[in-house]
């Protein structure tokens, strides 16, 4: 087997995967999938920037452009900065805000 085919073959194993992963998580194509990641990695680099949000508390999903906030918050100001910074993240649709406050 040469490069160029062992090339193919690692490039089509990694589609099939993607793919399967994507229906398994509910969106209808790979593009879904990598935009919702995408969507993830920004809301997460955002959290980490703004000193106002524990990055570290906080979990992130996304799927089909639905951003799925969950974990602890110091105070409730804490909770509604991490909803706004999500919300203003391109590609997202809504954001479901499960934060809870910890006293």
């Amino acid at each position: 087997m040469n490069n160029q085919s062992l090339l193919l073959a690692v490039v089509v194993a990694t589609l099939v995967t993607l793919s399967g992963c994507a229906v398994t998580r509910g969106q209808e194509t790979v593009g879904a999938y990598i935009d919702d990641t995408a969507i993830t990695t920004s809301v997460k680099a955002r959290f980490v920037e703004n000193r106002a949000v524990d990055a570290s508390s906080i979990s992130v999903e996304t799927l089909n452009g639905t951003v799925l906030l969950s974990g602890f918050a110091k105070n409730s100001l804490e909770r509604s900065t991490a909803e706004s910074v999500a919300r203003g993240v391109g590609g997202v649709r809504s954001v479901r805000n499960e934060i809870s406050v910890r006293p």
